[in-house]
C-alpha cells in the first residue's frame, strides 16, 4: 500500500514542491494539500488537477489520514504552532518532515517531542530557488533515524530534488544547521556581488564588463543572480523569491550560532545591515538582490539601477 501523503504550507518553495511529488512522485493516491489562506490550496489543486489533490481547511483534516505529513513554512513561530496542532491528534506511527529553515534548536526540540508521541521525524530543509522546487532540481539535506529518512528518500532525488545530502543517524537540527550556515554563503555572495557590481560601475569599468567575467568564472548561482541585479528584478518584482524577512531571520539564526560559539562573522553582520535597509525602502517587495540597491545607495547612486 502507498503511503497517504499531506503538505502544510504552500509558499513559493512550496508549491513546486508538491507539483513534483504529484507529477513524479509515483503516490498512489492524491497528495492532501493544507495552506492557512485555502485559495492557494484551491489554486494549486486546479493546476494539479483534482484528482491527483485533496484540499483540506484544517492541520487535523491532513493529518488524521495521513502517513506522512510534509511541512514547509516561513519561520520558526509558525512551524512551532503547525506542530502543536498536529500532536492534538494521535500520530503514533506517522511521519512528520519539516522542510522549513529554522533554528537547529527549534529542530531539535520539535524531533523530541514528535519522536516522545511515537511518531517519526525528519529534518529535511532544502537548498535552491522557487524555479529550482518548481523544476524539481532542489538540493535535500535530510538528517534523523535512518529508518525515517528512508521513508522520505523515495520522494527527494529524482522527485523534488536533483541531490539529497544524507545525515541520517545524525540529529534532525544538523539538517538545519547545514542550512542555516549554507544560507550565510548565499546573502554573502550576493553582498559580495553587490559591491563589485558597484565599484565596476563608479570605476568606469561598467556592469556588463564585470557581469561576463562572472558568467566565465563562476557559472550557476553567481552568474543567476547577477543578472537579476543588472535586468532591477531586485525592485522590479512584486513577490520577492527569497523575501528580505526569511533572509534577515536566516541571518538572526546564524548569527545567533556564533555568538553561542564564540564565532565572528562581519561579512554577515554587513550584509544583515543591508537587509535593514532594504526592508526600509522596498517593504514586503525586498528580497536578497535587493542588496544590491542597499550597497548602490550608500556608495552615492540610486537604490534603483534603471529608470
Amino acid at each position: 500500500m502507498a503511503p497517504q501523503l499531506s503538505w502544510i504550507g504552500l509558499g513559493n518553495m512550496g508549491r513546486g514542491m508538491c507539483k513534483n511529488l504529484v507529477e513524479r512522485g509515483s503516490l498512489g493516491k492524491p497528495l492532501i494539500l493544507y495552506n492557512r489562506t485555502k485559495k492557494r490550496s484551491d489554486d494549486l489543486s486546479s493546476k494539479l488537477g483534482a484528482d491527483q489533490t485533496k484540499v483540506v481547511s484544517t492541520i487535523p483534516e491532513a493529518v488524521k489520514s495521513s502517513d506522512i505529513v510534509f511541512i514547509c513554512l516561513g519561520d520558526d513561530a509558525a512551524v512551532k504552532e503547525a506542530v502543536n496542532t498536529i500532536l492534538k491528534e494521535n500520530v503514533k506511527g506517522k511521519l512528520i518532515v519539516d522542510c522549513s529553515t529554522v533554528h537547529p534548536d527549534t529542530t531539535n526540540a520539535l524531533e523530541k517531542r514528535i519522536t516522545e508521541k511515537g511518531a517519526e521525524f525528519v529534518g529535511m530543509p532544502v537548498f535552491g530557488a522557487p524555479a529550482m522546487a518548481d523544476g524539481g532540481t532542489l538540493v535535500c539535506v535530510l538528517a534523523g533515524a535512518k529508518s525515517a529518512v528512508e521513508k522520505v528518500k523515495p520522494y527527494t532525488k529524482g522527485v523534488m530534488g536533483r541531490a539529497d545530502i544524507d545525515f541520517a543517524d545524525q540529529p534532525a537540527g544538523n539538517a538545519t544547521l547545514l542550512k542555516v550556515v549554507g544560507n550565510t554563503f548565499i546573502v554573502n555572495m550576493v553582498e559580495v556581488l553587490s559591491e563589485g557590481h558597484t565599484l565596476a560601475e563608479k570605476t568606469g569599468l561598467g556592469t556588463d564588463n564585470l557581469h561576463r567575467w562572472i558568467e566565465t568564472m563562476f557559472p550557476g548561482p553567481y552568474t543567476a543572480y547577477s543578472s537579476r541585479m543588472l535586468a532591477g528584478d531586485y525592485y522590479k518584482r512584486d513577490e520577492p523569491l527569497f523575501h528580505v524577512d526569511l533572509a534577515r531571520k536566516d541571518a538572526r539564526h546564524a548569527l545567533n550560532l556564533a555568538e553561542t560559539t564564540g564565532t565572528n562573522m562581519p561579512a554577515l553582520k554587513v550584509a544583515d545591515a543591508h537587509l535593514a535597509k532594504v526592508k526600509e525602502h522596498l517593504g514586503d517587495k525586498g528580497d536578497i538582490p535587493s542588496i544590491y540597491g542597499a550597497v548602490r545607495q550608500e556608495s552615492g547612486l540610486t537604490f534603483e539601477n534603471k529608470d
